[in-house]
This record gives C-alpha cells, structure tokens and sequence, in this order.
C-alpha cells in the first residue's frame, strides 16, 4: 500500500482546486462533507467511511476553531483545528481536507463544486447547506445516518459529569 503524507491531504482552498481539477480531468467523482469534527470519535468513522463509498474522492471542509466558536460557542472547540486536521487526514476513507472560516460550507462548496454532497440524515427535512449548487450542477446531495449517542457534545458531557464526582 502506497504511504500518503498527510500534508498532501490538508490542502488550501486554491490548491485544494487544481487537485480536484486534475482528479475530474481523469473522470473522478467528487463527494464533499463538513463539520467541526471536535473530539474524532467512532460515529465520525463511521459517517466518513459511509460517505467515501466506492470510487469517490471524499473532500472534508473542516470548520476553523473561530467558526466552532460561532457555532457551538466559546467553549469550543477542544480541540484546535490543525488537530482535528491532522486526524481528519490520517482517516483512510478521507481524500482531502480543507479549511473553512465562515459559519456555513456555502462559499466553499460553490468554489469546488462537488458531484456529490453528503450531509448528516437530520439535515433531511431541511435545506442542507449548497443543495441548491450541487444539484444545478446536476449532482446529488445523499443523507447518512449517525450512529446514535455518539457525539462530541455526549463526550464532553460525560466527562464533566465524571469530574464533577
């Protein structure tokens, strides 16, 4: 098996272009997923090797920490992003990671423009973030289950609790 270096999959958002544009040029498809990724723990293996499937190149646009703090609060993140980015990209099932500022994916999915957009089942009722781009394109937005009772927040939670004993 081929060894990747992981700063090969950390890419910035203008490398992270010319690679995708390769990668379509040889008629690879693109799937592309986000989150903050706090605390890697099994239910984010578990999303992440679902939503790589079979011959797709699975992007992950991770949440800076000052976009966590917007999100989950000042609290947050735990762990800070070039972690969580060193464990995103040591993930087999991850092809590349890439990291965003803003609040929501939607700039950074209409530079990349992915084939396929893959978000968590609970977006299933609602609008996910760059549908609308990913599926003018004529691509597709695909929904995966979590593993349930496994979250960062769970973990966290639970370790206050221990402590607090």
């Amino acid at each position: 098996m081929k060894t990747v270096s992981l700063r090969n999959k950390i890419l910035s958002l203008s490398s992270l272009k010319k690679r995708i544009a390769s990668l379509r040029r040889q008629g690879k498809t693109i799937a592309f997923t986000n989150g903050c990724f706090d605390i890697i723990h099994a239910g984010h293996v578990s999303y992440l090797e679902k939503a790589k499937g079979r011959d797709r190149i699975l992007i992950v646009g991770l949440n800076s920490d000052s976009s966590v703090r917007k999100i989950k609060g000042p609290q947050r993140p735990i762990v800070p992003e070039k972690e969580r980015s060193f464990v995103l990209a040591a993930l087999a099932c991850v092809d590349f990671v890439t990291i965003f500022q803003e609040e929501t994916p939607y700039d950074l999915i209409k530079a990349i423009e992915p084939d396929i957009l893959i978000k968590g089942a609970d977006w299933k009722e609602k609008t996910a973030v760059g549908s609308d781009i990913v599926r003018n394109r004529g691509g597709k937005v695909e929904y995966i289950r979590y593993v349930p009772n496994c979250s960062s927040t769970n973990i966290i939670k639970s370790i206050l609790e221990k402590c607090a004993k």
